[in-house]
């Protein structure tokens, strides 16, 4: 009779690390910084480069230092929210975004920033305010965050005289859903509106629960730590 196949060696498990409860959240902590100095003044920002310790030794980076910034995600009664379209000339397109824009200065509120910028990128005002989300585009090499606002209670206000790229925004109400999925089929790109549509359509299925107090206190935001 055939011999029987000798039956696999099963190798032993790897250790699997123990799970630590708790909540996923990032740790606010910043290296003792020897030395920081602006070695490019930009039109826009600057690039910024520091010395510091980490671990046994000591490193330099460089990174565009940037004001921050708000968006708003306008939201219609009807599940549509507003899209505008303008020229990105870094990426060479005219890619479809939502109004934002930078911080007015380290004295501007950010909720009033993305009532300024609503008004002046989509002629709206919004009776209803809410925090949606807020992310760094960039870690590696910038230090820009963005804090995203849900507008809802619609109204339409003065047509703001709009210049350079503002001034042939293209402006579209499309449904919610349609958005996601332009985003995951990769026809729409900006990082800025994919993190919007993509919190609001998970947030809406949660009953809008995981919004916030559109005047909460920013302490992501590296500004507010310096």
């Amino acid at each position: 009779m055939p011999s029987q196949p000798e039956a696999a060696t099963v190798p032993e498990p790897e250790s699997v690390p123990e799970l630590v409860e708790g909540a996923l959240e990032d740790d606010q902590w910043t290296a003792n910084i020897r030395l920081s100095e602006v070695v490019y003044h930009g039109v826009v920002w600057d690039i910024r480069r520091d010395r510091l310790d980490y671990g046994n030794g000591e490193l330099v980076r460089e990174y565009v230092d940037h004001a921050g910034a708000v968006a708003v995600l306008a939201y219609d009664d009807a599940g549509r929210v507003l899209l505008i379209k303008q020229y990105r000339h870094p990426i060479g397109a005219r890619d479809w975004e939502i109004p934002a824009g930078l911080l007015d200065g380290d004295d501007e509120l950010p909720l009033a920033a993305a009532q300024r910028e609503l008004a002046e990128e989509a002629d709206l005002a919004a009776s209803r305010w809410d925090l949606l989300t807020e992310f760094f585009t960039s870690p590696g090499g910038s230090n820009e965050a963005i804090r995203v606002y849900l507008a809802r209670g619609l109204s339409p206000t003065d047509t703001f005289g709009r210049t350079a790229e503002e001034a042939d925004i293209e402006t579209r109400w499309v449904d919610l859903d349609t958005v996601v999925t332009a985003v995951l089929e990769r026809r729409c790109a900006n990082a800025i509106l994919a993190n919007a549509v993509l919190a609001a359509a998970a947030s809406s299925v949660r009953g809008w629960s995981s919004l916030g107090d559109a005047r909460a206190p920013w302490p992501g935001h590296p500004k507010s730590r310096s």
